[in-house]
């Protein structure tokens, strides 16, 4: 993995509603100022967390500036915070550092309490780089293109909120695959392999691998089983029947479809690089937030 050097620039993402983020956005700010560091704060963060702490000594801004100036963000929050902040600033390239707020933190890896601490490493280039593709997604209806959108952990066809099932035909490359009944279809990269993927009995796969999972929502026919394909492969979802078919990005952003829809797939040419402190180990992770058991005594 590649060292980020010594950024002189560094945002702060925050999630809004949470005042225990706001102290430790504050607190986090006047370190990082006092290191010499120039502080940027994202602009709707601002306006939240600003009415528990007072932010006047730094600038606020929006996603754009962040892009254009920061040689890194900070992320306050939990997984659901850096998916949203890895959306907007994945046109950048601005790698991103999580700090853990939240439950589970698969993408969030300094703990609340040795925030500060990390600092250090992070200013003096000891963190790590590791870079995490992303799903490009596009709705096409009558041949037009109706929407666009990213997503570092998922895309996901359901539904929608009737009991029914939703029925559409699965395409790769090209090449008709199978008609597939079932709740829906998630199509995780594999960073987001831990996340609604696991939960659905699709595999764990290593965030440095390049394949896409596709995972079917309780299918109608218990032979239809999750299929890993390359991450050059384009992943097209017609649907044929549903009442009121969604597409989802991420978990946070929702789309509704009509029969007749396409969902169209593939790897973005844009990339999400996360800093890791030293020490970091995606199994030791995994080992912690999954519980899996310790070493057995004595190996």
């Amino acid at each position: 993995m590649n060292r980020l050097r010594h950024p002189r620039t560094i945002a702060l993402v925050g999630k809004y509603h949470s005042p225990e983020i706001a102290e430790s956005l504050r607190r986090l700010a006047e370190y990082l100022h006092e290191r010499g560091v120039s502080v940027f704060v994202e602009r709707e963060t601002a306006e939240h967390i600003g009415k528990r702490v007072d932010l006047a000594r730094w600038v606020t801004c929006g996603f754009n500036d962040i892009g254009a100036h920061a040689d890194a963000a900070i992320v306050l929050g939990g997984d659901g915070t850096m998916l949203n902040a890895a959306r907007r600033l994945a046109r950048y390239c601005v790698p991103l550092v999580g700090v853990n707020q939240g439950r589970l933190g698969f993408m969030t890896d300094i703990a609340r309490d040795d925030m500060l601490s990390c600092m250090d490493d992070l200013l003096d280039g000891r963190f790590q780089r590791e870079n995490r593709m992303l799903l490009a997604a596009e709705v096409v209806r009558d041949g037009k293109e109706l929407a666009s959108n990213v997503a570092l952990n998922d895309v996901v066809v359901d539904k929608g909120a009737i009991g029914r099932m939703i029925e559409f035909e699965l395409f790769i490359d090209g090449e008709f695959i199978y008609n597939l009944r079932s709740d829906g279809l998630i199509v995780s990269t594999p960073t987001g392999s831990t996340a609604y993927s696991l939960s659905a009995g699709g595999p764990i796969l290593h965030p440095t691998l390049t394949g896409i999972a596709l995972v079917p929502l309780c299918p109608h026919a218990l032979t239809n089983r999750p299929v890993i394909v390359n991450d050059n492969a384009d992943i097209e979802l017609r649907v044929v029947r549903a009442d009121e078919p969604r597409v989802h990005f991420d978990g946070q952003l929702t789309l509704d479809l009509q029969p007749g829809d396409s969902v169209r797939l593939y790897r973005s040419e844009h990339t999400i690089c996360f800093l890791h402190p030293p020490g970091y180990s995606y199994f030791a992770m995994l080992r912690q937030k999954l519980q899996w058991s310790e070493r057995p005594k004595g190996s």
